[in-house]
C-alpha cells in the first residue's frame, strides 16, 4: 500500500466497518489495489471528491430519478393501461419501502451503477407477497457462482453475513464482460481518476506555497545540520497563502532568488481541463452539462435537442437496463405486464417544446385535451376526452357525418336562394 492520507485511508475504511475481513475478501483488497500511474490509490469516496466526478453521478442519479416510472398492462386491442390494480404497482411507482420514495429509491440504485457497476435490491416478502423493495449497499455484497450453475449472494450487515437467495434479490448489472457481474468504474478506470486527483493536489499545493513554486536561498559558506534545520523552520512563517505579502530578512549573506511562475501554467489549467473532458467520457455525460463549456460546439443548439441526444446516448442504455430488470425479477415473465420511464418529464424545463410536444399529440388525434390536461396537472373539462384532428377539430367517428352535414347545409342555402331569386332548379 502506498503512502496516503490518514483522512482518506480512515474515510475509505468507513464502509468496512464491522465486516468481517479475511485474506480472501476480495471486494476489500480490491480497494486498495487501485493505485494508478500516478501513484494514488484510486477508491470510491476519493473519486467522489473530484468535482466533475460529483457532477457525472449527481447528474445521472437524480436525471433518472425525476422521470416517472410506471406499471402498464397490455390490452387486448394493442393499447396499454396503467396497472393500478396489480400488487406491485404502488411499490414500483411510488414508495418501495416505508423509508423511501421513487425518486431516492432509483437515485440510490443509478448511484450504485455508476460507481459499482452493480446495484442490489433485495425483495421482502411476507408469505408468498412482495411487500418492499430494499437497496443493499453493494461494496458488502459478494456474488459466487456455484457448482450447480446458480448464483450465490452473500450481504455482511452489522457484522453478520447472510446468504439471500437469486429469487429474493434483483440484480441490475451495469457494464461488464462475464455476465455475472458489472464491472467496477472506478477500479477500471483508476489511471483516469488517479490522474485527475494528482493534477488538483498538485495545483492546490501550488496555492498553498502562495502562488511560488520554489526558490533558491544561496548562502557564501556551507550551513551546518542544524542552521538548516533552523532556517527551514524560520522559512515557515512565509509559507503558505495566508503568509503571502510578509517581507523575509536574510542574514549571514543570503540571497533568496525566486523562481517565477505563470499563474495558468501553476494551475495546470489544460491538464486538468482535459481530466474534466476524460471523467465525462468514462461516465458518458457531455461536458458542457457539467459546467465544462469549453467544447460545446458539436452539440445541438436548443435545450430540447440537448435533451434529446443526452437522453437517446446516455439515459437510455441506463432505463432500458433498469426497465428490463424489473420486468425479469418482479413481474415473473408475464408479458402483459411491464415497466417504463416517461421520459416525456425531460421537457418540464421547456415550456415550447413541451407546448410544442402537446399541441402536436391533440391536433393529431394522437392524445385527447384531458390526456394533455393530466400530464400538466390541470382540472379535466367536459368533452375533453375525445380524439380530434386538426382539419376542423371534430371527433375522429364523426369526420363523415360532419362532412355530409355541411354539404348538406351548403346545398340547402343554395336552394333557398334559388327560390328566392324565383328559379326553382335545385343546384347539382
Amino acid at each position: 500500500m502506498s503512502k496516503e492520507k490518514p483522512g482518506r485511508v480512515k474515510s475509505a475504511l468507513l464502509n468496512w466497518l464491522g465486516v468481517p475481513i479475511s485474506l480472501t475478501t476480495g471486494e476489500f483488497w480490491s480497494e486498495w489495489q487501485g493505485e494508478s500511474s500516478s501513484g494514488k490509490n484510486v477508491t470510491v469516496n476519493s473519486t467522489m471528491q473530484l468535482s466533475a466526478a460529483w457532477a457525472c453521478v449527481r447528474l445521472l442519479s437524480q436525471t433518472i430519478s425525476t422521470l416517472p416510472i410506471k406499471l402498464y398492462e397490455r390490452q387486448a386491442d394493442g393499447s396499454r393501461v396503467a396497472a393500478s390494480n396489480h400488487p406491485l404497482y404502488r411499490l414500483i411507482s411510488r414508495r418501495p419501502n416505508a423509508e423511501m420514495t421513487i425518486a431516492r429509491f432509483m437515485l440510490m440504485i443509478v448511484a450504485s451503477i455508476c460507481l459499482w457497476g452493480n446495484a442490489f435490491v433485495e425483495k421482502r416478502r411476507v408469505g408468498n407477497r412482495i411487500v418492499a423493495l430494499v437497496p443493499m449497499l453493494p461494496q458488502n455484497m459478494t456474488v459466487k457462482r456455484l457448482d450447480s450453475g446458480r448464483l450465490e449472494y452473500k450481504y455482511t450487515e452489522n457484522g453478520q453475513p447472510r446468504v439471500i437467495a437469486e429469487k429474493d434479490l434483483m440484480h441490475i448489472r451495469g457494464f461488464g464482460l462475464d455476465g455475472v457481474c458489472g464491472m467496477l468504474p472506478v477500479k477500471t478506470g483508476r489511471d483516469i481518476f488517479g490522474g485527475a486527483m494528482s493534477a488538483d493536489e498538485a495545483a492546490y499545493k501550488v496555492f498553498a506555497q502562495g502562488m511560488q513554486a520554489s526558490g533558491i536561498l544561496s548562502a557564501e559558506s556551507t550551513l551546518k545540520e542544524d542552521q538548516r534545520e533552523s532556517l527551514r523552520k524560520n522559512l515557515e512563517r512565509f509559507m503558505s497563502s495566508k503568509n503571502a505579502g510578509k517581507v523575509m530578512v536574510a542574514e549571514a549573506g543570503m540571497k533568496y532568488q525566486s523562481i517565477t511562475m505563470n499563474p495558468e501554467a501553476a494551475q495546470m489549467l489544460q491538464t486538468r481541463s482535459f481530466g474534466i473532458e476524460e471523467i465525462c467520457r468514462w461516465f458518458g455525460v457531455p461536458p458542457f452539462m457539467v459546467g465544462h463549456m469549453d467544447k460545446q460546439s458539436s452539440w445541438a443548439s436548443s435545450v430540447e435537442g440537448m435533451n434529446l441526444q443526452f437522453l437517446t446516448n446516455t439515459l437510455r442504455p441506463i432505463l432500458e437496463n433498469i426497465e428490463q430488470e424489473i420486468d425479469r425479477c418482479l413481474l415473473d415473465d408475464d408479458e402483459r405486464f411491464y415497466v417504463e420511464f416517461n421520459v416525456e418529464g425531460l421537457l418540464r424545463a421547456d415550456s415550447a417544446g413541451r407546448a410544442t410536444y402537446l399541441s402536436t399529440m391533440t391536433q393529431n388525434g394522437l392524445m385527447t385535451r384531458n390526456e394533455g390536461r393530466r400530464l400538466e396537472n390541470l382540472p379535466l373539462v367536459e368533452g375533453g376526452d375525445k380524439l380530434t384532428v386538426q382539419s376542423n377539430l371534430v371527433p375522429l367517428d364523426q369526420l363523415g357525418q360532419q362532412e355530409g352535414s355541411d354539404g348538406e347545409r351548403a346545398r340547402a342555402a343554395m336552394r333557398e336562394w334559388l327560390k328566392a331569386s324565383g328559379d326553382d332548379k335545385p343546384p347539382a
